[in-house]
């Protein structure tokens, strides 16, 4: 077989095959998925309940009381809000490259452990970042965690799809 020439026909298991029920890390991925999501959308509604409570309010239209001021600045939902961006920014990622990290087969244990850490690493991140403070380095902790998965998948993908190229 000349190695450059030469197409080497995929295995019978496609992407359909790892993205089904029957696949257990993809079940796995699944379980820790709705939790992370059920998390993010939890901090939507916190940050709201909390402009409410605080009666702080960005826009002219979420004025309920006419003597209610507008105000961008409050320490508690600026906490929120960014530990929800932070949210945005770290866990999209890692949804993708769980997703693609399925995609190459891997050990089972080894994939819903990763899940498993990663997801409880962000929902530590959130509790010392938005609602009990917590002297570093646990937030730093609890974030490069699930970031150092994200990047061990990535990197897993990589090596694995270089066979393919």
């Amino acid at each position: 077989m000349n190695s450059k020439t030469d197409y080497t026909m995929p295995s019978p298991k496609t992407a359909t095959n790892f993205l089904s029920v029957e696949n257990p890390v993809f079940c796995c991925f699944l379980f820790w998925s709705s939790v992370l999501v059920v998390k993010m959308l939890l901090m939507s509604a916190i940050t709201g309940l909390q402009r409410i409570f605080f009666m702080v309010y960005i826009n002219p239209e979420d004025l309920i009381f006419k003597d209610v001021e507008i105000k961008y600045n409050n320490p508690r939902i600026e906490r929120a809000r960014r530990a929800h961006r932070n949210d945005l920014e770290n866990i999209l990622p890692y949804f993708t490259m769980a997703l693609l990290y399925i995609c190459t087969d891997p050990n089972p244990s080894i994939a819903c452990n990763l899940f498993r850490i990663g997801s409880i690493a962000r929902i530590i991140h959130t509790l010392v970042y938005a609602f009990r403070p917590v002297p570093q380095p646990s937030r730093f902790i609890a974030f490069f965690i699930t970031y150092l998965i994200t990047l061990y998948m990535a990197f897993d993908v990589g090596v694995q799809m270089l066979k393919h190229i």
